[in-house]
């Protein structure tokens, strides 16, 4: 099996502009002094079994216009021919870095470079150290976002890949966001193919500072050797 890389990234969920629960991510930070916190669970299906992982992803505002982000997942594969596995995932460990803004070039840039640690015994997920460095950019309006970019994962123990993506976020209501996305792929691995996948997504708000989101979506690119589908849900807290 394989699954889309799910870069993950953190804004604030009453903007415009989105992120998480999106593949694509955006350029905007968490804000300075502020924390955000997703309990999240996230997974693939393929034929010829499923895995995912559900975790934490820990985000601080670190100072103006840098983020930093730690996740702690607990991953599980289930093939169709054999045994469950369950261990820790690998550990997320990155920043992200806005160096342009709206205001000023007419588009938000950020990089934000991840690194990804073995943590468990091998049992799923990669037993070897990754590293993805891609660059986000958006632009947002008053009720609406368009965001995107990407970037190319160093993998030690694999072939190296790479990803971009595409997505676009709409205020429908006060408390409602939905969205759509398109991702892709390259394949990361010898002898695999690409993916590519479009999705949509939406994010509730119960208040100010707990916020509910899901998205999933069909692979519609060598579905047949890569995924049939891929999905995302989290509660976001934010504090202050």
């Amino acid at each position: 099996m394989k699954r889309a890389f799910a870069a993950t990234c953190v804004c604030a969920a009453t903007t415009a502009f989105a992120g998480p629960p999106y593949v694509t991510d955006d350029p905007v930070p968490t804000d300075d002094g502020h924390y955000e916190i997703y309990a999240f669970g996230n997974g693939s299906t393929a034929r010829d079994g499923a895995d995912g992982a559900a975790g934490i992803d820990f985000n601080y505002g670190a100072a103006r216009d840098l983020q930093l982000t730690a996740v702690l997942p607990f991953a599980w594969s289930a093939p169709d021919d054999g045994d469950t596995q369950t261990d820790l995932g690998n550990v997320e460990l990155a920043a992200k870095y806005r160096f342009l803004h709206q205001a000023d070039a007419g588009v938000d840039v950020a990089v934000f470079p991840r690194v990804f640690l073995p943590a468990g015994s091998g049992a799923v997920g990669s037993r070897h150290t990754s590293m993805l460095l891609p660059i986000w950019l958006g632009r947002a309006g008053e009720s609406w976002a368009t965001f995107g970019g990407g970037g190319c994962v160093v993998d030690r123990g694999a072939r190296d890949y790479c990803l971009w993506g595409l997505a676009a976020t709409w205020q429908a209501l006060a408390n409602l966001q939905i969205g759509a996305e398109i991702y892709h792929q390259t394949a990361d691995e010898r002898g695999g193919r690409a993916s590519t996948n479009v999705g949509v997504g939406a994010t509730y708000d119960f208040g100010e500072h707990l916020h509910l989101m899901a998205s999933a979506g069909p692979t519609i690119e060598n579905s047949a050797s890569t995924d049939d589908a891929n999905w995302y849900v989290a509660l976001l807290v934010t504090l202050p």
